[in-house]
């Protein structure tokens, strides 16, 4: 199983609620950021973009808040590779404080041409790399509906 150590960072008091914890939008923001460290290693990242107009747009999301985070702290973000297909990229993170699950973030991203406003195909070099790099197992978390 290839999993990602690519991003950490600390939480930010700005970020919290009025009850003291991390702010559910938060989590969030420090997903993306990992997200953009995946990006990066995969040659797909800002500097990709203002070459070629591509990007991955996330199209759909689901967080999954755990337990708690409050100041201070740093969050740990691992992500994981769930499929890859022409146009589409199915990741998950897992983010940890201090060694314990606080969330789980799942996305599928579309690549897009941003110059054309149209779907586009992955780059076939990044396309393979991603396959190369998924997960042999996705978690039992994954895939999951919100329901009550």
């Amino acid at each position: 199983m290839t999993i990602f150590q690519l991003h950490s960072e600390p939480v930010l008091d700005d970020w919290l609620d009025h009850y003291g914890h991390l702010n559910e939008a938060y989590y969030l923001v420090a997903f993306s950021n990992a997200t953009w460290a995946l990006q990066e290693k995969f040659g797909i990242g800002a500097e990709y973009f203002e070459r070629t107009g591509g990007a991955l747009y996330t199209v759909e999301s689901h967080v999954r808040y755990l337990k708690e985070v409050r100041a201070p702290a740093v969050m740990e973000i691992a992500t994981m590779i769930l499929g890859v297909d022409a146009k589409r990229v199915h990741f998950a993170e897992i983010m940890t404080v201090d060694g314990i699950e606080r969330a789980t973030f799942e996305c599928m991203g579309l690549h897009v041409d941003a110059n054309t406003g149209r779907t586009a195909p992955i780059p076939e070099d990044v396309a393979r790399a991603m396959t190369e790099a998924m997960v042999a197992e996705t978690p039992d978390w994954a895939g999951q509906r919100v329901s009550l």
